[in-house]
């Protein structure tokens, strides 16, 4: 029902990257967050073809809030390496890439603060799609929870029947893990648009 309200998906590329970020927490008085994990899932095809892990070194401590939603402590943060030393690596994958973030108006500016303090170069990229914005008509027809950001990865991991990888981490988030997951529910709802099926919640 309502796929007619999917459509923009059919109009992403068969070839993307998905990005998420753990943070230290929210915006708050002292700016944005700080980068504790950044995630990459490659798909080509339309097929996930490869997901990586980039651990940084944070300048700020990590709220207990944040330390609840993704299990870094202050502690193992202190050992990784630090965002700039890893932003060469990082830029290779979003280079002349769409660049898909479900929530990405959260993880973007973040991303591109943290290029700009470590006075670092953005590489050409061919766009970023917020995969949770465009979400958003087809979820609030079908009467699904949304906040004012729009649906989450959970509401349309459960909604889409798709398979919940963070089940296997007792529902840990993780960056990587998360990238994943965005990424399969991409690929369902741009099948459902095209598909026969008679889709209810």
């Amino acid at each position: 029902m309502y796929k007619e309200l999917l459509w923009v998906f059919t109009q992403l590329p068969d070839d993307y990257i998905v990005l998420d970020t753990e943070t230290t927490g929210l915006p708050d008085e002292n700016g944005l967050p700080d980068i504790v994990t950044l995630g990459i899932t490659v798909v080509r095809q339309r097929e996930i073809a490869k997901s990586v892990e980039f651990k940084t070194r944070p300048k700020k401590r990590i709220s207990e809030e944040a330390q609840s939603i993704h299990g870094i402590t202050n502690e193992q943060a202190a050992e990784f390496k630090s965002f700039d030393s890893q932003w060469s690596h990082m830029a290779e994958y979003l280079k002349d890439q769409l660049i898909v973030i479900h929530n990405a108006s959260f993880d973007w500016p973040i991303l591109r603060d943290h290029v700009v303090r470590y006075n670092l170069t953005t590489p050409s990229i061919k766009g970023v799609f917020c995969s949770q914005k465009a979400a958003t008509p087809w979820a609030q027809a079908m009467d699904l929870s949304c906040s004012h950001r729009g649906p989450s990865v959970d509401t349309l991991t459960k909604s889409l029947g798709v398979e919940n990888l963070r089940a296997k981490k007792d529902g840990v988030h993780g960056a990587e893990i998360d990238s994943q997951q965005a990424a399969q529910i991409l690929e369902v709802m741009r099948r459902l648009e095209k598909s026969n099926t008679v889709w209810s919640n």
